[in-house]
């Protein structure tokens, strides 16, 4: 369920017009619901609310700071990735002791800042990671709490490039490993084993991958105990999918009712990082066609939206519906032309829709929807393009929550040689 839906054949954000909005803050522009944000953080919260799991948001969904102010102030935690991120956490004042910190490169600086701030725990991807947050721990007279992350090998139905668990990816570590630092812990006297973690991978539609890799992770625990280790915590990740196109992922409640009979009777803390699941449907893209073109094989709406602004179709060649914001989508008729919606950037690659039933005219908004995951997180300024605003609605209101880059934004940190 999202907030995003048609009145009298205007879309409507909550009690906002998405014209309005356009209009008022100007294109490109992202709009989150916070209701939808609020709603589906719920959703994982009361799905699992018998083991009571800790629930760290993946921040690189959306790191805006006032989506991540709401997930903290509703009880969450965050999952972080790098030092910017840290750095984020930070501003919003997220406590220490519910933030995890993922990253297959953690530098020593980025290590440095989060002992400092008392996370709770590492999420380790690798031997020489671990020896380095021993040692940087060591010299700061700390000890740190770690949880190993395991490769499971299992391959969930999903795009190659975010599938995670498999073992031929960058990510975490095969079972015999994990379980030989296990018990040889006595080699990092400055780390607190305390768990152990997994991610097999992001847009998720059914638990089938999550039962078996959890059942792996089962069976390793299970092994480690038999031999007098102590386990604390396991970190399942995230990667629930949400409806982009035709998908039927499943929901919270179905995702729990299938997990939780695995992790009860474990007694570990349970953790959680869903990024997209809560962010993904909490957001769209408002984007004006600048010009119409016709050509013999198909019809283009040029748009002031592009790749730069939203990424994944260019990525990915993922699907995004797109609807005009002033009513519905026409049905094809017979022998219409298909429609590509593209922006301004010299590349083929920009498009944010192919081969669409889409009518529209000059002037008109368009509205990419379920975009409030991986949409401005991973903006640029390509083509010294102004990365757009981001609006947050709540009820009837509507509040600016980044402002449009300006073009001063874009040189700031750039530096003329005099001598040159």
């Amino acid at each position: 369920m999202h907030h995003f839906i048609f009145k009298n054949r205007e879309l409507y954000c909550e009690g906002c017009k998405a014209k309005d909005l356009a209009k008022e803050y100007g294109t490109p522009l992202y709009v989150y619901s916070r209701r939808t944000l609020t709603e589906h953080f719920d959703k994982i919260k009361k799905a699992f609310r018998s083991i009571k799991p800790v629930i760290c948001y993946s921040v690189k969904a959306n790191s805006n700071l006032t989506l991540l102010k709401l997930i903290v102030a509703a009880g969450g935690g965050l999952d972080i990735v790098s030092g910017g991120e840290l750095y984020r956490a930070k501003k919003v004042k997220c406590p220490p002791e519910r933030i995890v910190y993922a990253s297959v490169g953690k530098t020593d600086l980025e290590i440095q800042e989060a002992i400092s701030y008392g996370i709770l725990m590492f999420n380790v991807e690798s031997t020489p990671e671990l020896h380095n947050i021993n040692r940087i721990a060591s010299r700061l007279n700390k000890k740190v709490r770690v949880a190993l992350r395991f490769n499971p090998d299992v391959k969930p139905k999903t795009h190659s490039y975010i599938i995670t668990g498999k073992k031929e990816t960058k990510f975490g570590m095969d079972s015999e490993t994990l379980k030989n630092i296990f018990l040889e812990q006595y080699n990092y006297p400055n780390i607190k084993l305390a768990g152990i973690h997994m991610h097999i991978g992001s847009q998720i539609s059914q638990a089938g991958p999550f039962i078996k890799a959890i059942g792996k992770v089962k069976k390793i625990i299970t092994q480690l105990r038999q031999k007098g280790i102590i386990i604390s915590y396991l970190n399942i990740g995230g990667g629930l999918g949400i409806v982009y196109n035709k998908e039927k992922p499943q929901t919270a409640g179905e995702f729990a009712n299938k997990v939780l009979p695995l992790l009860k009777g474990l007694d570990l803390k349970v953790l959680l990082e869903p990024g997209r699941f809560i962010a993904g449907n909490s957001g769209i893209f408002l984007t004006k066609v600048i010009y119409v073109k016709n050509t013999p094989v198909k019809k283009f709406f040029i748009v002031d939206g592009a790749m730069n602004d939203l990424l994944r179709p260019s990525l990915y060649g993922a699907y995004h519906d797109v609807v005009t914001v002033n009513k519905n989508l026409k049905s094809k008729t017979q022998n219409q032309k298909l429609a590509d919606v593209v922006g301004p950037i010299c590349e083929s690659g920009d498009f944010l829709a192919k081969d669409r039933s889409l009518e529209a005219k000059q002037g008109d908004y368009l509205a990419v929807m379920g975009a409030g995951a991986y949409g401005f997180s991973m903006s640029s300024n390509y083509n010294s393009r102004r990365r757009p605003a981001e609006v947050l609605v709540d009820g009837k209101t509507s509040y600016i929550v980044r402002r449009r880059e300006s073009y001063q934004d874009l040189t700031g940190n750039e530096v003329i040689l005099k001598k040159l």
